[in-house]
């Protein structure tokens, strides 16, 4: 594991604790859990978005710019 035996996490569990206090670490613990989730679900999504617009929506803008026109 990385060269990192029991007496080395030890080691580096007190540092934490002196550091942050035994009060901050499951604040810490949390929000790196949500942060592994959200990275997780970001590489695992795809990476294209689809923006073209619907003649919805393009007959709805045109509606729009005719009315500001015609209130001017």
């Amino acid at each position: 594991m990385f060269g990192i035996g029991i007496p080395e996490l030890i080691i580096i569990l007190v540092i934490v604790l002196i550091i942050f206090g035994a009060n901050k670490l499951p604040e810490i613990g949390t929000g790196m859990g949500k942060a592994i989730k959200n990275f997780k679900k970001a590489t695992s999504e795809p990476d294209e978005i689809e923006i073209s617009p619907t003649k919805d929506s393009i007959s709805q803008d045109t509606q729009k710019e005719t009315n500001k026109e015609q209130a001017k």
